[in-house]
């Protein structure tokens, strides 16, 4: 079954190239349109690292290119990663007190994420015979349905070789600028 996509293959390779200088864009805006208070931390850090376990949990579960990951969070969603760095993402828009940065975050998600994972999506069917029938049981961002698989079998040689101590890190340090800016 042929599958129509909502971006043009020409505009997904672009921002899939832009995805590293995207996230340099936003790190500048977080950092400029920042203005956190106590309250916006307490309400945006527990979505961020709720996004962070999803993310976790996904890489746990991913060999990349090596075999169609269907268990643990790819039961209920085929885009586990993006979900959690999704929710990671608007998480810390949140804690930052900015309702400018959760557009920026919302819209950087829509315009430059979402092509890409059609993309991925593309690769995934070609190289995986099987995929066809996961993704029409599967879906590929809200976690709608039942899960389609076991939600088990999570490996920490797997987290490791995802790098997913990056994301880790990478909340942990924006976590105390956000601390250290609250007025």
């Amino acid at each position: 079954m042929s599958r129509r996509y909502w971006f043009p293959k020409h505009y997904a390779d672009l921002v899939q190239r832009l995805r590293v200088p995207a996230g340099f864009a936003l790190l500048a805006a977080f950092l400029l349109l920042a203005a956190p208070s106590m309250l916006t931390l307490a309400l945006g850090a527990p979505v961020s690292a709720l996004g962070l376990l999803l993310r976790s949990w996904a890489a746990g579960h991913l060999a990349k290119n090596e075999s169609l990951a269907t268990s643990g969070p790819y039961a209920v969603t085929r885009n586990p990663l993006y979900l959690g760095s999704l929710a990671a993402a608007l998480g810390l828009g949140l804690a930052g007190g900015s309702l400018w940065l959760l557009l920026l975050l919302l819209a950087v998600f829509v315009l430059v994420y979402y092509p890409v994972m059609e993309l991925e999506e593309q690769h995934l069917r070609n190289l995986f015979p099987d995929y066809a029938a996961y993704a029409d049981s599967v879906p590929l961002l809200a976690p709608l349905r039942a899960p389609r698989g076991p939600l088990g079998g999570f490996r920490w040689k797997l987290w490791r070789r995802n790098e997913e101590y990056k994301a880790l890190l990478g909340f942990l340090v924006a976590l105390l600028y956000l601390l250290w800016r609250v007025g």
